[in-house]
């Protein structure tokens, strides 16, 4: 069974594997155990504390397989991107220029640094070790962030923000950085990427040109990259499109890839979930219902999963003692699910 959880110090180990293995440019997952061991310790400080708005929290989730032991991915979410330092992202704009007197209108492309992000909620850290977990694994370890979210409204912004991986090969090369950020800080994509996840994107974000780029003046590999999605970021991509997230007006300043964003009251799974009370069945669950996605709405102790549940709405939710026990959650408990 695959558990959706909240990462603990002892899952350092396993964690850091999930960093090696994860693709070049998931900077909020380093391969780093001191900033691991960071991230981990402000997460559970994050779920440890009372919080009545939004501020400096980061809450890190990991998807265990109970069956086999050990961890097959990760996502995270911050309460409140650039808290302590903006969140800087490519604005996508138009800009006109107009010569009355040789009768010219021309409306020019070009990027703008800017932090209008800043304040948002943030989805990051994803990542899901495919050979070992089954493709529904995805929606739970992307979606069970946004169950944690409906349940604690009081610790996350109107509006949640998320930065999609975009193009680059498998030696770590990106079109989009060769072409903008190889020029300010002559070294690689694979080399800013790690530097930013070692220390801060911010310090980084500050040698970046703070006037517009003009897109047409980039090369055409640079272009292409503008908005498009990594092929490891894909399945990411689809599900938070089908919540509701849109790609808008923002890119990603190394690699180019788009940015989601969303008002958090519209999110799918927020808009369209709900909360029962939990009854307890001997019986095991009968096979060959609709997959639901299952939180039990807890801080700490949160748990989430996917269940084969033979339910429809206005009736009671039964869930037998082996699923009732995974969740955390006893006979007349409250659990929050939404349809897979």
């Amino acid at each position: 069974m695959l558990v959706m959880r909240p990462a603990q110090l002892s899952d350092l180990a396993e964690v850091q594997r999930l960093a090696a293995i994860s693709p070049v440019g998931v900077t909020s997952l380093p391969d780093s155990a001191d900033r691991l061991r960071e991230k981990i310790l402000a997460s559970e400080a994050s779920f440890a504390a009372e919080v009545a708005f939004n501020g400096e929290e980061t809450y890190f989730f990991v998807l265990e397989d109970t069956a086999r032991g050990g961890l097959v991915g990760c996502s995270g979410l911050v309460a409140s991107a650039g808290y302590t330092e903006p969140f800087y992202s490519f604005r996508n704009e138009t800009f006109v220029h107009v010569s009355r007197e040789l009768n010219i209108h021309n409306k020019t492309h070009a990027l703008s640094l800017c932090h209008d992000l800043t304040g948002n909620s943030l989805l990051d850290s994803f990542f899901v070790e495919a050979d070992k977990a089954p493709p529904p694994a995805d929606e739970l370890i992307s979606r069970g962030r946004l169950l944690f979210v409906a349940d604690h409204p009081e610790r996350f912004a109107d509006s949640v923000a998320v930065d999609i991986l975009g193009i680059s090969d498998a030696q770590g090369d990106s079109p989009f950085w060769d072409g903008v950020g190889r020029h300010f800080f002559g070294m690689s994509y694979a080399e800013a990427e790690h530097l930013s996840g070692v220390k801060s994107r911010s310090f980084l974000a500050e040698l970046m040109p703070h006037y517009p780029i003009y897109v047409p003046l980039l090369s055409d590999e640079a272009q292409e990259a503008m908005g498009e999605v990594n092929p490891d970021a894909q399945a990411s991509f689809d599900i938070l499109t089908r919540e509701g997230f849109e790609t808008e007006h923002y890119i990603d300043i190394f690699d180019g890839g788009p940015t989601l964003h969303a008002r958090t009251s519209a999110i799918r799974s927020i808009v369209h979930s709900q909360q029962l009370e939990v009854q307890l069945s001997d019986a095991p669950l009968a096979q060959g219902g609709r997959t639901w996605l299952v939180a039990n709405g807890l801080l700490q102790d949160f748990r989430a999963l996917l269940v084969e549940l033979d339910w429809e709405p206005g009736m009671p939710l039964y869930l037998d003692r082996t699923t009732a026990e995974a969740l955390g959650v006893g006979e007349g408990a409250s659990v929050r699910l939404v349809a897979l």
